[in-house]
């Protein structure tokens, strides 16, 4: 999942291009004047948006964030929150200003689409798609990545409000799917919201004491970033593509369909995770059970099971499936559930 999040808004900060990127240090952040940051979309995590991705702290070539874990990719500089799929973004998810200033660089007009191999290759200055920056005193900068094309609502030089709508979620430039990318810097070097001045993570593996985010946008931001957080059935072989524009989501289907496929998806999934989905029909009786063992840590990832139609129709009613996705690390047992339903009748 390449969603490289890092651009330039014109010449002035064309310097981040140069040489490798660096994090804010203890000998000259001062937190004092550091903006607390709210959450930069209107939206509720764990619900109808996640977070997906974090910094990565590790400047070598490997990956690393503020968790202990890995839960980023190499060189990402900033904090990833997603939408379900195009479907949501289509309809709006405002994008607002996590803390108050003074806007220094926009740009709009880009599309909203998966990025071809020239993009990636010869584009890199394009990378955060429509987007923004904002000025807060003493050198700290927040950039907002990503946003739909034709939404960016502010200018350079206007004052903007903490909570204010910039814009929409969109998917412009590096990105594999619809979020907003929150970048933090002071006198442009990178700093990580979780971790405030810090370098590294804590010996804890958690968020420092002087983190950038208010307490709200903390408890929203403080649960597990692994979710099954989007699902429904088909009644064929269901197509990623389609998925992600938000197809498959009808409420009833024929009793006639040739198969009966229950489908989810997962962020963040690990190596070893078990993966159990059932299929429930409307006499409560469970029409289909699919368990498996989850290969590698994958940052998402598509799941189904179904079973052909017996006879000529099926039994009309209620069907329901679910989905339990069960982690076991040093001997604690945490589940992640979903649960998801059709009708089925002529």
């Amino acid at each position: 999942m390449k969603n490289a999040c890092f651009q330039l808004f014109g010449g002035w900060l064309r310097y981040l291009m140069m040489g490798a990127w660096l994090f804010v240090g203890p000998a000259w952040a001062d937190t004092e004047t550091a903006p607390k940051l709210s959450l930069p979309i209107a939206c509720d995590v764990g619900k109808n948006c996640w977070l997906v991705n974090f910094v990565d702290l590790d400047s070598g070539p490997g990956r690393g964030d503020y968790r202990c874990g890995q839960q980023t990719y190499n060189g990402h500089k900033g904090v990833d929150i997603a939408i379900r799929d195009l479907a949501a973004m289509e309809k709006g998810v405002r994008v607002v200003a996590s803390a108050p200033g003074v806007v220094k660089g926009v740009r709009d007009g880009m599309p909203d689409r998966i990025p071809d191999d020239k993009f990636r290759r010869q584009f890199r200055h394009l990378h955060c798609g429509n987007g923004l920056v904002i000025a807060h005193g003493g050198g700290w900068e927040t950039q907002y990545c990503h946003l739909r094309r034709g939404s960016v609502a502010v200018k350079t030089g206007e004052r903007v409000e903490r909570g204010q709508k910039l814009g929409f979620v969109g998917h412009s430039g590096m990105t594999e799917f619809p979020h907003i990318h929150l970048s933090v810097r002071r006198a442009g070097k990178v700093v990580d919201p979780f971790l405030g001045r810090r370098l590294k993570p804590l010996a804890s593996c958690g968020p420092a004491s002087d983190a950038l985010w208010t307490e709200a946008a903390a408890r929203d931001l403080a649960a597990p970033t692994t979710a099954l957080f989007n699902g429904g059935f088909a009644a064929a072989e269901p197509k990623i593509q389609a998925i992600r524009k938000g197809l498959y989501k009808a409420k009833a289907l024929p009793r006639r369909s040739p198969v009966l496929i229950f489908w989810v998806e997962a962020w963040w999934v690990r190596k070893g995770d078990q993966l159990e989905m059932k299929i429930i029909g409307p006499d409560g009786n469970v029409v289909l059970t699919h368990a498996s063992q989850l290969p590698k840590l994958q940052a998402r990832r598509l799941a189904f099971a179904g079973r052909k139609k017996k006879g000529l129709f099926w039994p009309g009613g209620k069907y329901t499936g679910e989905a339990v996705l069960t982690r076991t690390i040093a001997g604690k047992v945490k589940r992640f559930r979903a649960r998801y339903s059709v009708m089925l009748k002529d």
